[in-house]
């Protein structure tokens, strides 16, 4: 029997390739077609992706099985979305939707992103997620539970066993990236500040607190500059205070953020909102303890290395962060491993290709009605 030609949306993304069978395996059931190019665009990147245009779908309608998608419909306006769906349905293509965010972590007016949702909720042939908070979040908004399958690893397997590095003081970073929409590190540097030389005493060990930033952060042009934030870093950089060091500087390749990643006690997210992480499973494969705000579906994605610290409008207290802190200072949080990784991306796979058989044989999948 040939496989299933599914087109994910977008394919060249750890998530996608990590729900699939390792290489090795077969026969495949499933075969992801690679990203189509995008008219101008360098090669490599699929945005804004031509699968979600109607033109496209009806001229490439026999190229693919399943269409899977993931990410990128925020760039669709209402009108182009349904006109899309209705393709779709002309065609007698189904769709599968997998609903990794809840809340857009790119935007802060989620209005159109809450109307985009409905409709693909309301639309999909399979409707997903990633855990058992959002499929009753999004059962509660639109009416329709998605059926739950697991984040898979997001660190390469080859990875997940190594071992972590040894040094005596406690390590605890936070990452600023470039300022992502839903960061807001202002509501919790400041305390890690303030609790940071309280922390020995409370740890029995020496405590670094690592910053890191991308050079625009600095910036007073970059869109979305923080004065008060960037005035900060300034002065943390000029004359950083004792167990404190900031690091500017480009975007870490994926080798390098798991290496970064792993030297780290606990990484700190100044999330704003989120619904899932996949910054929160690469700590999980590398053994590193997450610390976060009360926001979306954190904690049971994590499953046990996630500590939270309240609601995620409120600025930590310093005492707060530092009892949390301490609890992190015994040691590595339990790592699924290699093995165990491996068993639930077979599994994952095995599902999903039940969800495409199910769809092409016109039921309609979600958690009301599993594959």
């Amino acid at each position: 029997m040939s496989p299933v030609r599914v087109r994910h949306v977008p394919a060249a993304h750890p998530y996608v390739e990590h729900v699939q069978p390792p290489p090795a395996a077969s026969p495949p059931a499933v075969s992801v077609l690679p990203d189509p190019p995008v008219p101008g665009a360098p090669a490599g990147r699929w945005w804004p992706h031509p699968a979600l245009e109607e033109a496209w779908v009806r001229e490439h309608a026999h190229d693919q099985d399943v269409l899977h998608v993931h990410f990128g419909v925020e760039g669709r306006s209402l009108p182009e979305l349904r006109a899309w769906l209705d393709a779709l349905a002309d065609l007698g293509l189904p769709l599968v939707h997998t609903v990794h965010d809840v809340d857009h972590p790119h935007l802060h007016d989620q209005t159109h992103h809450r109307d985009q949702l409905a409709l693909l909720v309301e639309r999909s042939d399979g409707l997903l997620t990633l855990s058992e908070g959002a499929a009753d979040r999004v059962e509660r908004e639109h009416g329709r539970r998605p059926l739950v399958l697991p984040h898979p690893h997001v660190v390469p397997l080859a990875l997940l066993d190594g071992p972590r590095p040894v040094h005596e003081e406690l390590r605890v970073g936070l990452h600023l990236k470039s300022l992502r929409t839903n960061l807001a590190p202002m509501r919790v540097l400041p305390a890690l500040l303030e609790a940071l030389p309280d922390l020995p005493a409370r740890t029995g060990r020496p405590v670094v607190l690592e910053v890191r930033a991308h050079p625009e952060v600095l910036d007073p042009d970059f869109p979305r500059h923080d004065e008060a934030l960037a005035g900060l870093v300034r002065r943390l950089l000029d004359d950083p205070p004792p167990g404190v060091e900031v690091v500017v500087g480009p975007r870490l390749d994926d080798a390098q953020l798991w290496s970064a990643l792993q030297a780290l006690d606990v990484s700190v997210l100044p999330y704003a909102w989120a619904t899932h992480s996949g910054w929160v499973e690469a700590c999980r494969d590398l053994g590193t303890w997450v610390l976060a705000p009360q926001v979306g579906h954190l904690e049971e994605q994590g499953g046990g290395m996630v500590r939270t610290w309240g609601p995620p409008g409120r600025a930590p207290a310093a005492a707060r962060l530092s009892d949390l802190l301490a609890r992190c200072a015994d040691g590595p949080p339990a790592r699924p491993g290699r093995a165990a990784r491996s068993a639930e991306r077979a599994e994952l796979a095995r599902r999903h290709a039940q969800v495409y058989a199910g769809v092409l044989e016109g039921r309609r999948i979600d958690g009301g009605s599993p594959p």
